[in-house]
């Protein structure tokens, strides 16, 4: 069975179909193997006789649609290009009852479609959506007529009554997806099913040859219905599996248990804090201190809020394992970043982390910081004091992870914001320890609990959802520049009231604006939103310029960004903290960490470049004190753009998750799912993280119990060959980088 089977769905596409078909499915899909190309399911299916769907077509995108010929006008034009100075346009509209379409054709191509393309005739159209004159059009689109119903072949090419429309390129139609899918689809008797019998009956779901089959091919809705249902699980449970035998292996290694003494560090940290910690802190502190007990090493992931407490958290767990003789690690993404925590561990922390110093209580350990800028007395200094275990605390950027990084005994490490750093890091920290030390995952950007469960389904979660004591609300609004110039005026005067008010202001814009900046943006591929408003995103330096001589003049401006020295990044933001700036003018850098209480207004500029996550995050800069924030968003992109839709949801609602929530649905999944936007396919096809919450909830348990019962997956042969596709090379860093 095995040897045919390798035989059927891993048999090259050029053997069946042909090199230059196969050539085209491997370069614009991503296919390969006969596998592929059945696993490369229809978008969507239309029905014969029923016609809709053109109101809603994505712009930019390739798609394909059924639809009537209402109208064919062939025009006439003066033209240097065309014989004669004569050259034709060809006009047709298409209806579908929804709406209207037009599709244009030039030149030598006018003929052929001139004459098929008759009042009355349906057809399948595909092409790209673009905007001409105001009025959604496809240029030169490629078309295959659907003749009378008694066809025999366009019927059993379209599948009875229902066609699929595959996810299509230029170069590939849908109807050719399909012929080249009904070519390959009888070796779906061949494929070996990944799921267990149990779990398959017991639940009811078809078997994997019958799902391909009614995917492709369904003459009903209930065999669509069918086979999804099934695909899904097999998507679900794959993903679960690998993820279950990541946590069985890491489960496996060994780790020293970290107690704290009942008197020691820790204890006399809380005993100085001069609040209560919240509910939520408390709970979520529990669960890490049973975690640091057990000799297997912790995986945890800390989601919470910006401004949730998670650093406090963190840090009671860091002073615990240094009370039980360890040491503990806290990698931060950036530099800045690395300076602030470790700033504010020490002001928390006072005579605390005045280990071995004069007036440093005995209880004390030594809090250093490791970056790969700091001078070389401080950096020798700071790497002597990780050696000889004076220092319980370290925080750093990568420069952590380098090779004369040495510790004592390692103990815990915390990686602040998780998607920034990849796995290669996380195990060459990891490595630093005599045994495996134990891991806290910590992220501002909330994330739904199933999109947890499918990318970062290694870790245990924890969330902090209630916002400490004293944490004012934030007011957003939308600025919409281009429709009414003046409400950015207004913008402007509201910040001039906040610094009347005593307090500063966050001026946000997506470009630096310096020599390589510029460079960079001209060879950057521009967006179909820049080709609307042909201009490139606002940029600081152009910004701040233009502030401080016109609205804002006569406030103190200044302006900070990644391309800066470390030094004068350092000093324009402790000259703002200090209260000696009014306005920072600033690119994402202060998305994450930067804490300034007194700061209450932020202007976001060409908002519309952001992504929700990234609004929702530069947003939670502000209203850090007692007075209340306000985030102004400005865009100039029109009210029906979808860009605004998107800005008006963050504008909405101030609740992380269900702002991940509107993001998730607005992205493709893939890449959520951490995949970059090259084309490359997201391993998740069928199944959608959002809409799917119990399936991959259910998966997760009876992965959990498949791979407690045979960690090997000796008697699931199936499933065992699905993973291996599954955690190819690229799949398998992917994971890793969860």
């Amino acid at each position: 069975m095995r040897g045919s089977l390798v035989h059927a769905l891993e048999e090259p596409l050029k053997n069946t179909l042909g090199p230059a078909t196969a050539k085209v499915m491997a370069e614009h899909l991503g296919l390969h193997t006969v596998g592929d190309l059945l696993h490369h399911y229809p978008r969507r299916y239309e029905e014969r006789g029923q016609l809709t769907h053109l109101a809603d077509l994505p712009l930019d995108e390739h798609a394909t649609v059924v639809a009537q010929v209402a109208d064919a006008r062939l025009h006439t034009f003066a033209s240097s290009k065309a014989p004669r100075g004569k050259g034709q346009r060809l006009e047709v509209t298409i209806t579908d009852g929804s709406g209207r379409l037009q599709l244009v054709f030039f030149g030598n191509g006018v003929h052929k479609p001139h004459k098929e393309l008759l009042p009355g005739t349906r057809a399948l159209f595909a092409g790209k959506v673009s905007v001409f004159n105001h009025r959604l059009q496809l240029a030169h689109p490629a078309y295959e007529l659907l003749r009378g119903e008694d066809d025999a072949q366009a019927v059993d090419s379209w599948a009875g009554a229902l066609i699929p429309l595959y996810p299509a390129t230029a170069k590939l139609e849908s109807w050719k997806i399909a012929k080249a899918v009904q070519t390959v689809l009888p070796s779906v008797q061949e494929a070996i099913d990944p799921l267990p019998d149990s779990l398959r009956d017991g639940r009811g779901l078809v078997s994997l040859p019958e799902a391909l089959l009614k995917i492709h091919r369904p003459h009903t809705k209930a065999d669509i219905a069918d086979a999804r249902s099934r695909l899904k699980w097999d998507e679900a449970f794959v993903l679960q599996v690998a993820l279950a035998r990541r946590r069985h292996t890491d489960a496996q290694l060994p780790a020293v248990a970290r107690v704290p003494g009942v008197d020691g560090l820790l204890t006399a940290f809380d005993a100085r804090l001069p609040f209560t910690l919240t509910e939520g802190q408390r709970k979520v502190s529990g669960e890490i201190f049973d975690d640091l007990a057990t000799e297997h090493p912790m995986h945890r992931l800390l989601q919470g809020e910006v401004g949730s407490g998670k650093t406090m958290v963190a840090l009671r767990a860091m002073l615990a394992v240094v009370d039980a003789g360890g040491q503990a690690a806290m990698l931060a993404p950036t530099e800045v970043l690395a300076q602030q925590h470790h700033r504010s561990i020490v002001e928390m922390m006072g005579e605390l982390a005045e280990g071995g110093m004069l007036g440093g209580s005995e209880r004390a350990t030594k809090v250093v910081l490791l970056t790969g800028s700091m001078g070389a007395a401080a950096r020798r200094q700071a790497l002597l004091d990780l050696v000889t275990g004076e220092a319980g605390i370290v925080i750093g950027t990568h420069a952590l992870i380098e090779d004369k990084v040495r510790f004592h005994d390692l103990g815990l490490v915390v990686v602040d914001e998780q998607h920034r750093f990849g796995v290669e890091q996380r195990d060459a920290l990891r490595g630093k320890g005599k045994q495996p030390p134990h891991l806290l995952v910590m992220t501002a950007t909330p994330i739904p609990r199933t999109v947890a469960m499918t990318v970062f389904g290694d870790l245990e979660t924890s969330v902090l959802d209630q916002l400490p004591a004293g944490r004012s609300p934030i007011a957003s609004h939308v600025v919409p520049a281009a429709d009414k110039p003046h409400f950015l005026a207004r913008a402007w005067e509201r910040v001039r009231e906040e610094v009347a008010g005593g307090h500063q202001a966050y001026v946000v814009c997506p470009r630096i604006g310096d020599d390589l900046d510029e460079a960079a943006a001209k060879k950057a591929k521009r967006t179909p939103e820049d080709e609307a408003e042909k201009r490139p995103p606002l940029a600081v330096l152009d910004v701040a310029g233009h502030l401080a001589e016109g609205p804002l003049k006569g406030l103190r401006v200044e302006v900070l960004h990644g391309r800066m020295q470390p030094d004068d990044k350092d000093a324009v933001m402790r000259r703002f903290a200090a209260g000696e700036t009014d306005v920072l003018v600033a690119t994402t850098v202060i998305e994450v960490g930067v804490n300034v209480p007194n700061a209450t207004a932020m202007v976001i500029m060409d908002a519309d470049r952001f992504g929700v996550s990234q609004l929702h995050q530069l947003r939670g800069r502000v209203g850090r004190g007692s007075a209340p924030g306000l985030c102004l968003l400005v865009t100039e992109m029109p009210e029906a753009s979808a860009a605004r839709a998107r800005l008006n949801s963050v504008a909405a609602t101030l609740d992380g998750f269900e702002l991940s929530r509107i993001d998730l649905e607005q992205r493709r999944e893939g890449d959520v799912l951490g995949q970059a936007q090259s084309g490359a396919r997201s391993s998740l096809r069928m199944l959608a993280v959002i809409d799917d919450e119990e399936i991959i909830a259910e998966a997760r348990e009876e992965a959990a119990a498949v791979v407690a019962a045979d960690p090997e997956l000796q008697h699931l042969p199936g499933l065992r060959t699905a993973l291996e596709a599954l955690l190819d090379e690229e799949r398998e860093q992917y994971l890793d980088k969860g």
